[in-house]
């Protein structure tokens, strides 16, 4: 795995909502000037069902003008609206969650569980996010490297107020749409923790090395997100995730292979249907579109 997560700590804003609906919700501040983006989007149609697939990215900078164009075009002719967990839950809710996946209240400290060589890099970083290293010591690996991942993001400018999750949700709420989910956040816990001690282990190690790095590297997942490049993309999240099987099939191949079947039943009732996954779910060899084909349905891309 050594070549594993110089990207996976920035990765995860493309695949999991979980990460940034940890964090405080504070408005994002005003932008100086407004950028427009272009992010990709498909479609999937037969008779009398139209799904319109767009990839997010959870955690944006203030300032991209990405909700108009083709993309509220699909979201204003949709009659409901689908994300990973819905809509996003309340802070009391995630609380026994955290306990019950995220955090461990007895053996080893998460410090013993690191190697020697680490764990003043731990330290360091613990103490620079201004979290208690006390509460720290008890998280699980994959869930330290998560939060210290998002910090960084932050004080970069990414704000989780600023993800389209939360500007599609407010959307939705404002015209009606039901809003629903593919998966839970408890399910998303539960995919983390499922890792196992090694994988986690190096998650947090490697985030550890690159944390000073999530800045530049978020950014150049942006631009291409923001340009539409679907394959600029799957290059980031092959490189990503090449050298670790067990997280590429646990973040990619089995969840996208569950929302084509998703999709596949979908399409049995009628309707349009806005669906918003992360944008790493739309790109690359294990693609919700790849699955798509095996089951012989069709995805198109959406030009504009």
């Amino acid at each position: 795995m050594k070549k594993f997560l110089p990207r996976a700590a920035t990765a995860l804003a493309l695949l999991f909502v979980t990460p940034a609906a940890l964090a405080q919700q504070a408005p994002a501040p005003a932008p100086a000037q407004v950028k427009d983006a272009d992010p990709a989007l498909w479609v999937v149609k037969d008779e009398d069902t139209t799904i319109y697939l767009f990839g997010t990215i959870h955690v944006l900078p203030a300032g991209l003008s990405w909700f108009d164009e083709a993309v509220k075009t699909a979201f204003d002719s949709s009659t409901e609206v689908v994300t990973e967990i819905g809509d996003l839950p309340d802070p009391a809710s995630i609380q026994p969650l955290l306990l019950k996946y995220a955090m461990t209240q007895s053996g080893p400290t998460l410090t013993e569980r690191l190697p020697a060589d680490k764990r003043a890099a731990f330290a360091k970083a613990v103490a620079d996010a201004g979290l208690p290293a006390q509460v720290v010591d008890r998280f699980q690996p994959w869930f330290a490297a998560s939060q210290l991942s998002l910090i960084a993001m932050a004080k970069a400018g990414y704000n989780p107020a600023s993800g389209a999750e939360s500007a599609l949700s407010e959307a939705a709420k404002a015209a009606k749409k039901p809003v629903s989910g593919v998966e839970s956040i408890e399910m998303q816990f539960g995919f983390f923790n499922s890792l196992s001690e090694a994988a986690q282990i190096q998650f947090l190690t490697e985030t550890l090395a690159q944390l000073d790095q999530i800045g530049p590297e978020f950014a150049k997942m942006v631009a291409e997100w923001s340009e539409g490049d679907a394959d600029g993309l799957a290059a980031i999240m092959n490189e990503a995730m090449r050298s670790s099987p067990e997280l590429s099939k646990m973040l990619l191949a089995d969840r996208n292979t569950r929302w084509a079947e998703w999709i596949d039943t979908r399409l049995d009732k009628p309707g349009v249907v806005f669906m918003a996954v992360g944008a790493g779910h739309l790109s690359g060899p294990d693609s919700v579109q790849v699955m798509l084909e095996k089951r012989k349905i069709k995805c198109a891309r959406i030009e504009y």
